[in-house]
């Protein structure tokens, strides 16, 4: 990885702050294609907070089916009220939620695996301390920027393939903009350029939900 004197692509929420709620406007419209790109993008982030919270693999079709429900049901609701609102905190909670009635409809079936509702429930607080230790923080910005990785391959076709390995080159590896104008028989200028234009049509995908 060469130099760092261009910016990496966001890899937390608050630098994907665009002014553009295109996509969240588009999903309170009901947009067929919107979810389709929500689910795609937060599915594995809700696949793994539901993991940590212990929810057994052969559950999880279920309980996603859930929380993309209370997602649908609640989206027009959702705004950010006080700083530090995030829609990322908003679909943990919802997921959190709806892992905790799974876990409590299985403490009421005689059969339920992994013994008494009691200890269910000693368990899942104990899932959710664990999602707040550092370790688990990291785990979940990772997490975060294979969301944001994802995005970006929603949006790779509509830009060429010179513009898009500008930006590549630039915001991903790392490399300085006058190395990668000299590979690829650019001025330093278009490759910035190149990068600015991914970038700001990725605030623009994500709006507030990248957040």
């Amino acid at each position: 990885m060469s130099g760092q004197s261009d910016s990496p692509v966001p890899t937390s929420p608050s630098e994907v702050d665009g002014t553009s709620l295109s996509l969240l406007v588009r999903l309170k419209a009901n947009d067929a294609t919107a979810w389709d790109r929500l689910v795609v993008l937060y599915a594995p982030l809700i696949y793994y907070w539901c993991r940590k919270l212990y929810l057994p693999e052969q559950d999880a079709a279920d309980v996603f089916q859930e929380v993309f429900q209370a997602v649908a049901a609640k989206i027009t609701t959702f705004r950010k009220e006080q700083p530090g609102d995030t829609f990322r905190g908003w679909l943990r909670i919802i997921t959190q939620n709806k892992v905790h009635d799974h876990f409590r409809r299985q403490g009421r079936e005689p059969q339920a695996a992994g013994g008494t509702e009691a200890s269910m429930r000693f368990m899942q607080v104990e899932a959710l301390e664990a999602l707040d230790t550092p370790e688990d923080q990291d785990d979940e910005e990772r997490a975060y920027q294979q969301l944001i990785h994802r995005a970006l391959e929603l949006i790779r076709s509509e830009f060429t393939p010179r513009t898009w390995q500008a930006f590549w080159r630039v915001a991903v590896d790392g490399q300085r903009a006058v190395d990668v104008a000299e590979e690829l028989d650019m001025r330093p200028g278009a490759i910035r350029v190149a990068k600015s234009r991914v970038l700001q049509r990725l605030r623009q995908e994500l709006g507030e939900l990248g957040e």
